[in-house]
């Protein structure tokens, strides 16, 4: 039905009505009379005059129909523009307004429309003025922290999740800019992909590490070392960045971390490993030529012992004593080179790397040493070591090296496979066989390649990794193999062991370079302006008086509207005295867990020396500050902070609520209680109870410490002493 035909129809329906209701009554009053009275109105509405009815009625009925379709066609014509005049308002420009005096039927709604229209314009500027401040403030942060970055010499990169640059530094342009070797490197730019810098597969191994980290609480971070695109070795550390948590409604669990982004620091590791070489260089001519000389020494002075026919016993008696230096020299530098030996086995870290880059680096330095060609054969790529590389790709090098001046290879291939618990990389070629005394001999030489010497041999670098090499001939396929067993690394390789923490630390704060001095008194400042530590303590029972003892002190801070979870204080207190059955019950503290804890004349200062934010906070915090109150002499630790309760607090936004016990107070705000009757499980409520009580308070017209103070002073509550 189209709107037209409804609007006609509509406007028909009431002269139509009408009659209906004329015809109805005509015909119940026709029924009711008698036959003398029909009679004599049929003598009065003759024919003719209920045709000159008929005539009159039917314009009036449709008068009537008229007047109805144009009063409906007005009502819906007003409705029509009162809707797209609100459509206006609310998506296109909210400076419209209505005018009262064409919406005549509906003029106190245009006015109500007007007056939202004004509250939701004046709303609107307020959100963009406040978009506007943490738009600028957000800006300022990240100038500062773009600045500190600039000026660090550790080398930085911040990528999004998609591997998208967002930042980097100087220092990190410098370690990355390309050289003239490497014409397909991608450069370094804001909004690159970092993945043409380190392989994606890496990333993508250390947040699988990072995952088990954080499974495990442990801290989460990854360092492992890859080869960059010109040959240098970059040591990289990854540190996962986490999106702000959703809130979670009350008794559910937190929901899990997601990662947003992370941070990379890199470090070119080449330089310190050509600095190694050179000194184990350096060491090893020291070495081999102090000991050729006293070969020479011992030579000719065995010399003289075999010819007894030298005249002069003195020759003689010269002789042997030149051959005792020299045997003891010789024992002196036998005993250096072990020393250093072990001191360079010990220098060495393990370091998670891929094997992969291993062989790619070992391939490089036995290309750049002039030595047979290689090739990879069945290499696993997604196979992760943990190991020396320097040493490693010394030992290839020279085992390269080797083969080519005794056995002339030509080719040395490469074969890297994991076994049950290690990796198996196996050194293979083509030949004539190596006889079991030979490969003893080089399993067991110093390493030697292009005249640079070093004093580890095979056997032991395989040592300082855990595993061994052994020879093998393959006779059907004439193939020669070293077989290396190299450690794997596991997910948790080189992680930190670190006491696990709910929420990592806060190490900066932006806004407090904006702090400065404040003439006014504490109690004009405002909530959101204020640094506070929130408390609570643990008793031997509820009688400060008759001798109950602090046994337990816990507390967190708040600072720019940030509860820092990280920096908390938390200790045990022998109190000297036995604790109450009933407080055991609630707490779960014995007397087996404060034996041996520090007596409150040494707790108490450490908290206030941890306590100087200038408000305390606590939930029924008189009762706390009571006991702190009762140590004042003893100790000589006064708190003269103003300290403000979030019971109270809570008393003022839910007058009428049936308890404000913190558990109560907290499940209402949507906050989920961890540690309940513990101190520190207690202060951290707390801090969130009173951070979502700060702008409940704002909407009563409570904005600063002193209306704070001033508002709990007037809840009943308020009137309980300690």
């Amino acid at each position: 039905m189209s709107p037209e035909f409804s609007r006609l129809w509509a406007a028909a329906a009431l002269p139509l009505g009408v009659l209906l209701i004329l015809v109805a009554v005509t015909a119940i009053l026709w029924a009711d009379l008698a036959a003398a009275e029909r009679a004599a109105l049929g003598a009065i509405f003759t024919r003719p005059r209920l045709g000159m009815i008929g005539v009159l009625l039917a314009p009036a009925l449709t008068l009537l129909g008229i007047a109805q379709y144009r009063v409906r066609s007005a009502q819906r014509t007003a409705v029509q523009n009162l809707g797209q005049s609100l459509r206006l308002i609310a998506r296109g420009n909210p400076a419209y307004r209505l005018a009262p005096e064409q919406f005549t039927q509906l003029r106190e709604v245009a006015e109500a429309v007007n007056e939202l229209a004004q509250q939701r314009a004046q709303l609107l500027g307020d959100v963009q003025t406040s978009i506007a401040q943490a738009r600028q403030g957000v800006e300022e942060e990240k100038n500062r922290f773009a600045a500190l970055i600039a000026e660090l010499d550790q080398s930085v990169l911040v990528c999004n999740r998609d591997g998208r640059i967002l930042l980097f530094n100087d220092a990190v342009r410098a370690l990355l800019a390309p050289s003239n070797a490497v014409a397909d490197h991608q450069p370094l730019g804001l909004g690159r992909s970092v993945f043409g810098i380190v392989d994606r597969s890496l990333i993508l191994h250390a947040f699988e590490i990072i995952e088990g980290q954080s499974d495990r609480g442990e801290r989460e971070s990854v360092r492992f070392v890859t080869a960059a695109a010109d040959g240098r070795s970059l040591r990289v550390h990854v540190a996962p960045v986490f999106a702000a948590p959703g809130a979670a409604p009350a008794g559910a669990q937190r929901p899990a971390r997601v990662v947003s982004g992370f941070v990379l620091l890199l470090a070119d590791i080449s330089a310190d490993v050509d600095s190694d070489a050179r000194s184990v260089s350096l060491f090893q001519d020291l070495v081999e030529g102090t000991r050729s000389a006293i070969a020479g020494i011992r030579a000719a002075s065995e010399t003289l012992i075999a010819q007894p026919e030298l005249p002069g016993e003195e020759r003689v008696r010269l002789a042997a004593s030149v051959q005792g230096e020299a045997r003891r020299l010789s024992e002196r530098l036998d005993v250096l080179s072990v020393d250093v030996l072990k001191r360079l086995r010990q220098r060495w870290p393990l370091a998670q790397m891929r094997g992969a880059d291993l062989l790619a680096l070992a391939q490089r330095r036995i290309a750049r040493r002039a030595g047979p060609s290689t090739r990879l054969e069945r290499v696993d790529t997604q196979l992760w070591l943990l190991a020396d590389s320097f040493t490693l790709v010394q030992a290839l090098s020279s085992l390269a090296a080797r083969l080519q001046e005794e056995f002339s290879v030509r080719e040395v291939r490469f074969r890297l496979q994991a076994t049950d618990a290690q990796a198996q990389l196996d050194v293979l070629w083509q030949g004539v066989p190596m006889s079991s005394e030979t490969a003893y001999l080089w399993c067991n030489d110093s390493f030697t390649l292009g005249g640079e010497d070093s004093p580890l041999s095979l056997v032991q670098v395989m040592e300082r990794h855990g595993g061994q090499a052994w020879y093998q001939r393959d006779v059907p396929t004439q193939t020669n193999a070293f077989h290396l067993l190299l450690p794997l690394a596991a997910e948790h390789t080189g992680a930190q062991a670190r006491a696990p923490i709910a929420t990592r630390p806060e190490f900066y704060d932006f806004n407090l370079f904006d702090r400065t001095p404040d003439g006014d008194s504490l109690d004009g400042r405002k909530l959101t302006e204020l640094s506070y530590t929130v408390f609570d303590t643990e008793t031997t029972g509820l009688d400060p008086v008759r001798g109950d003892e602090i046994i337990s002190i816990g507390a967190s801070r708040i600072v720019n509207g940030r509860l820092l979870q990280g920096e908390t204080f938390e200790s045990l207190v022998d109190p000297r005295r036995a604790v109450s059955a009933e407080s055991i019950a609630v707490h779960g503290i014995t007397a087996d867990l404060l034996a041996g804890q520090p007596t409150i004349d040494v707790v108490l200062p450490r908290f206030a020396r941890f306590a100087e934010d200038p408000v305390l906070v606590g939930h029924n915090a008189a009762f706390d500050m009571r006991f702190l109150q009762l140590k004042e002499e003893r100790t000589g630790v006064k708190f003269r902070q103003p300290v403000l309760d979030t019971l109270l607090l809570a008393a003022v936004v839910h007058p009428d609520a049936p308890s404000q016990a913190l558990e109560d107070v907290a499940q209402r705000m949507g906050i989920a209680v961890i540690g309940r009757h513990t101190a520190l499980g207690d202060a951290l409520a707390t801090a969130e109870v009173f951070l979502r009580l700060i702008p409940l308070l704002a909407a009563q017209g409570i904005h600063t410490l002193g209306q704070a103070r001033a508002a709990s002073e007037k809840t009943y509550y308020a009137r309980l002493q300690y």
